[in-house]
């Protein structure tokens, strides 16, 4: 299953031919050319005070959108000043905001300011909450939809990013499929390469039209970094996920070792207990990482991500498929008389 390719999936090209007319007339009358001629006038005269009209506008929606950025980040500054806040999150949401801003402006929507102002604004304000009251995920994570809906916050913060005219769902037919099969009792299981942060808010973007069951109800298995990271933390409780500690870090601070290997069992126990119950749909990201093709070889390796890493935002199409269903047993049968032979 593949996500999150920034590539053109539709491509076209448009000619338009030259559309031409002339006029013909045996008689030169000069009440025509003046008719066209204050006709011109008059229009040129309406066009230089539309574009003052829209530069004034223009001028005043800057100004606005100055003023707006301006108290959001000066708020974080106060935060910071009174000690409730420490810098270096606070320069990440900064970099975030800026970042956000510039790629959400690339989409070319009119309402882009509006949408930037208002997503900002809630992401600050749950950022700013969990610094002063950390939210702590328990093994198994529901998505948390009250008081505060965090799912439709995620949905609607990475919406703008993503370009829809250039975004492709491919193998469609076998999301519904999965969709029969989790409404009969069975329970799926996706291998999943992984590309970003904002992969589980995207899959449910490009399937919350055709398969919204599977969009809103996926499980996800997490990494301990995106339900620490401070800038993760909101979108995270929006999902539903299977928390675990990586084993490659698992001695990273010693001290941890064991309350980190208690929790990998607890999570390993709800998974066992959710798959009994039926009609469960689990994503595994198998790397373990972020998914980056090696610039030598061309082939896909995992790539760690450290918390607190710059997040590097851009407005762009995103590519989702889905192929059938493995067997392991013909796999190992496959492998075996290969070996055999």
């Amino acid at each position: 299953m593949s996500s999150t390719l920034p590539l053109p999936f539709f491509g076209g090209t448009c000619t338009k031919a030259a559309f031409s007319f002339s006029l013909r007339s045996s008689s030169p009358l000069v009440p025509f050319q003046r008719l066209h001629l204050f006709r011109s006038t008059s229009r040129t005269t309406t066009r230089i005070r539309s574009s003052l009209f829209h530069s004034l506008k223009a001028k005043a929606t800057a100004e606005l959108v100055q003023d707006k950025e301006s108290e959001l980040l000066s708020g974080l500054r106060k935060e910071v000043d009174a000690g409730r806040l420490p810098p270096n999150v606070a320069a990440g949401m900064e970099e975030v905001y800026q970042n956000y801003r510039n790629a959400v402006f690339q989409s070319g929507d009119a309402a882009a300011v509006g949408v930037v102002l208002s997503n900002m604004t809630v992401a600050f304000d749950h950022w700013l909450l969990d610094v002063e009251d950390p939210f702590v995920f328990e093994p198994y994570h529901k998505a948390l939809r009250e008081p505060f809906d965090y799912y439709m916050f995620g949905q609607n913060y990475i919406r703008p990013l993503i370009d829809f005219r250039n975004s492709y769902v491919g193998n469609l037919s076998l999301f519904y499929e999965i969709e029969e099969k989790l409404k009969q009792g069975h329970n799926v299981v996706l291998i999943s390469n992984h590309q970003t942060e904002a992969d589980p808010i995207i899959i449910s973007l490009l399937l919350e039209k055709t398969n919204p069951h599977i969009a809103e109800n996926m499980i996800f298995v997490a990494g301990d970094r995106v339900i620490t990271d401070p800038l993760c933390k909101p979108f995270s409780m929006g999902r539903n996920l299977l928390c675990v500690y990586s084993k490659k870090h698992m001695y990273d601070i010693p001290e941890l070792a064991e309350m980190k290997r208690k929790a990998n069992t607890r999570s390993l126990k709800e998974m066992a207990l959710l798959l009994r119950g039926g009609s469960k749909i689990v994503w595994i990201a198998a790397s373990g990482g972020r998914d980056r093709p090696d610039p030598f070889t061309e082939e896909w390796y995992p790539v760690e991500k450290e918390i607190g890493e710059k997040r590097i935002i851009t407005f762009h199409g995103a590519g989702l498929s889905i192929a059938p269903q493995i067997s392991f047993p013909e796999i190992a049968a496959a492998c075996e008389e290969s070996e055999a032979g």
